[in-house]
């Protein structure tokens, strides 16, 4: 045991992005999930390199160096040109400042022959975490394109998006977060978490700062795995500070036979991550409390958590935060299971993405039409009957080429707006230019009613086409009428929930603080083409509203609707989210217009 143990000042570890050119509107922070394409700048002369970095306009491989994003301690991230795949990436590269210089040419060349057997040891474990990272596929797990070795170095590329980290976000609220809020951010985190633990890979660096709230969706991002700064560290404790107090659970700081690392040291950290979200600040170090533990339980917190989280959301984190292993949450899935998160979700064979991508298959051809009394329970039985190949149908229910689609996505966080109008308009017809529905979908969120929450959960954020059942569940803070809308990546729009099979209308009411688990066993559905992210708008009104109006169609299977993917026409700016409440439908000639809503997203893969 080593109590002195150094540890950093935060964020002097981790790859620090900075402005370049100017100020920008929010930190720019690289990370792995598909960005939209971004048009590039015109060819840069050769400019001469900043500190160790390279210059812009040079080339690596088939990546021309367009900007510097950022440079930390351990490593250099530019902005590139892919000109092969005709897309811009972010670019990183192996540079410990404190080993090694920029010599003739671009070649790396440590400072020191008594540098060379730590360098290279960093080099060898930056080269391991890209190769790990290469194989596993999933939304909150950073992706790498490619990497190898050149220059005397080694470099990465992955896809270059915009957000903000948890920390920053977590500043600018002011107040602590919603449950829903940190539910939303825990169910994607401790899914892509098990992915790595059933690889017996483990992240160990898990804080606010490095887990990214991708720019326009929200989806959570781990970030900085970092295996060359803790494989340096372990070398040399001069160059680096590897711990971060508060979030380093005890086995971090000494390697004692009774207590080693695995999947309960990220459990740890992540709940710290959740303490500090809650509370404004983290638990004490864990080093300290093996002396005297002062930590004081959330439970025990009083007016700073009664009556704004649940006791099994703060049960959950005290008992994740256990100074000793033995004593803690063993593992991650044992977390979700205490959490309340819907079911576990164990990694298939088949989860793990090549190290190179085969191009996806093309678009297999639409099912043959089949009596309707012949339904199958899958999602995919809906293909063949009245009104989907028409009306269009979208996500599950449709095989065809799928559109472009963004980063995973979870619920914005919500805030409190005024009912929106509950006059009836005329049925109108389809506005002419098509919306961003997910972007409506979040719009329409954000404008809930005062104390009217609503979260919604998917028990896997991501389905294997053909073989995945969708689960999710939803609650409450209110009593009130449910419905569930669909936004395909191909464009199309359906009302899910209630449908026939579901009972239909008057059957859809939830009572307040009670989860709805759906799809019910009436109606189950897996998961089909079009491959891509599927987003899901759930909403919750005071009373009952209609979709019918807005329909193109109906199947004769479970009775969903398809609607237009456009604004109706109703005078209105078609830019304003009102017309997914549907129109009133209370049987009187006012309707009270307070609803509730949430946002996720399932993607679907082949």
């Amino acid at each position: 045991m080593n109590p002195t143990a150094p540890s950093a000042p935060e964020d002097d570890d981790a790859t620090i992005i900075r402005p370049v050119g100017g100020p920008l509107e929010q930190p720019t922070v690289f990370s792995g999930a598909p960005a939209a394409p971004a048009e590039p700048p015109a060819a840069p002369a050769l400019q001469a390199p900043a500190g160790n970095a390279l210059p812009v306009g040079s080339r690596q491989a088939e990546f021309e160096v367009v900007s510097v994003l950022g440079e930390g301690g351990f490593g250099i991230v530019y902005l590139a040109r892919d000109h092969a795949l005709e897309r811009m990436v972010a670019l990183k590269e192996y540079m410990p400042s404190a080993l090694a210089l920029r010599g003739e040419q671009s070649q790396v060349r440590v400072r020191s022959e008594r540098h060379r057997d730590t360098f290279e040891a960093g080099l060898k474990s930056f080269i391991n975490e890209a190769r790990l990272l290469a194989q596993f596929d999933h939304p909150s797990l950073v992706k790498v394109y490619r990497f190898w070795e050149a220059n005397g170095t080694a470099f990465m590329v992955m896809p270059f998006i915009e957000g903000k980290t948890v920390k920053d976000t977590l500043k600018e609220m002011g107040e602590p977060p919603s449950e829903a809020w940190l539910m939303n951010l825990l169910a994607p985190l401790t899914e892509a978490l098990l992915v790595l633990h059933g690889e017996n890979c483990y992240h160990r660096d898990i804080a606010p700062d490095n887990i990214l709230l991708l720019r326009g969706s929200g989806l959570p991002l781990l970030l900085d795995f970092g295996a060359a700064r803790r494989v340096i560290g372990d070398m040399t404790q001069a160059l680096t500070v590897i711990l971060k107090p508060g979030y380093a659970p005890i086995e971090q700081y000494a390697e004692v036979p009774s207590l080693k690392q695995g999947p309960w040291t990220d459990v740890y950290a992540l709940a710290a991550v959740i303490y500090c979200a809650i509370t404004g600040r983290t638990p004490p170090p864990s080093v300290g409390r093996i002396v005297k533990d002062d930590y004081v339980p959330l439970a025990q917190l009083g007016d700073l958590t009664k009556g704004r989280y649940s006791d099994r959301l703060l049960q959950a984190v005290d008992r994740a935060l256990q100074v000793m292993p033995d004593n803690r949450t063993a593992s991650m899935e044992e977390f979700r299971e205490a959490l309340g998160l819907a079911g576990s979700y164990t990694p298939k064979p088949g989860q793990m993405a090549t190290l190179i991508q085969a191009p996806p298959p093309p678009p297999a051809a639409a099912a043959a039409p089949e009596p309707a009394t012949r339904s199958r329970t899958p999602l995919l039985a809906v293909l063949g009957l009245a009104g989907v190949a028409a009306a269009g149908l979208a996500a599950y229910l449709l095989t065809r080429e799928p559109a472009p689609v963004e980063a995973a996505a979870t619920p914005a966080v919500q805030a409190p707006a005024a009912a929106l109008p509950a006059a009836e308009p005329a049925p109108p017809p389809v506005a002419a230019a098509p919306l961003d529905l997910h972007g409506q979908f979040q719009q329409l969120a954000s404008r809930h009613s005062a104390g009217f929450d609503v979260l919604a959960q998917a028990e896997r954020t991501q389905l294997r086409i053909d073989r995945d059942e969708l689960r999710f569940s939803v609650t409450s803070s209110r009593d009130g009428h449910l419905y569930v809308l669909l936004a395909g990546p191909d464009g199309s729009l359906m009302q899910l929930y209630p449908n026939d099979k579901a009972g239909g209308k008057g059957n859809n009411r939830v009572t307040a603080g009670q989860a709805v688990k759906l799809p019910q066993d009436s109606w189950p559905l897996k998961a089909g083409e079009p491959a891509g992210l599927h987003h899901f708008l759930v909403l919750v009104t005071a009373e009952p509203r209609s979709f019918t109006p807005w329909s193109t169609g109906k199947d004769s299977a479970y009775g969903f609707l398809s609607l237009p993917s456009q604004a109706p026409a109703t005078g209105a700016d078609p830019r304003a989210p009102s017309w997914l409440l549907g129109l009133p439908d209370c049987g009187r000639p006012t309707c009270a217009g307070e609803f509730g809503a949430a946002v996720f997203g399932v993607e679907a893969v082949r």
